[in-house]
């Protein structure tokens, strides 16, 4: 008769013990981060745009990372609804911010301080290690209180040409996207790979 298995105690210990990792994403820093063409003074293209999937972001999250929550901070548009249905599927935990419209009538939602407010308070006491998700210079106050904390672990910056100098003494911390361009761009099989804030 065979022995009944015995329960890995060692390795439900690890997975009890392993640092909570949670990811902060700003949705529109790295929807233009990674989807705009830029050019130099010259005119010329220095960086072409490419679509990122953002099931394959949300899974390279967790592999690469051991992100365990990604918190996407997006612009709330009525019209979205299966956007917002598929995000959250790909296991993405949403935070909307009411959007207004500019004078070309296109939506705006800045979600810089929804994005502070949960990570430096919210959540804060839930999570072990924090990685953002943006290229914006804005956050650099939010990085050194982090980084004080011991509580920063990445800088995912969508496009290295864009990334603000304001990050640099960060340098240590930054991950840059396009680096993992051909693991996380999307084809055309399926995936949802782009909002509108």
């Amino acid at each position: 008769m065979p022995r009944p298995k015995r329960r890995n105690k060692t390795n439900r210990k690890q997975v009890k013990n392993r640092p909570k990792i949670y990811a902060f994403i700003e949705s529109q820093n790295l929807n233009l981060g990674t989807g705009k063409d830029l050019f130099n003074k010259n005119k010329r293209k220095i960086y072409t745009g490419w679509k990122l999937d953002f099931k394959k972001f949300r899974i390279y999250l967790k592999d690469k990372f051991r992100v365990t929550q990604a918190f996407l901070f997006i612009g709330y548009i009525e019209n979205n609804q299966k956007l917002y249905r598929e995000l959250k599927k790909f296991g993405y935990q949403l935070v909307f911010k009411p959007t207004t419209k500019d004078a070309f009538g296109v939506p705006k939602g800045n979600i810089d301080a929804e994005l502070v407010l949960h990570t430096a308070a919210i959540e804060y006491k839930n999570y072990n290690q924090a990685i953002v998700v943006s290229g914006d210079g804005d956050f650099r106050c939010l990085y050194e209180f982090l980084k004080k904390n011991k509580k920063l672990s990445k800088i995912i910056i969508p496009n290295k040409k864009a990334a603000s100098t304001l990050l640099r003494p960060f340098d240590k911390y930054k991950k840059h996207l396009e680096d993992d361009r051909q693991k996380l761009q999307y084809k055309k099989t399926g995936g949802v790979h782009s909002s509108n804030t």
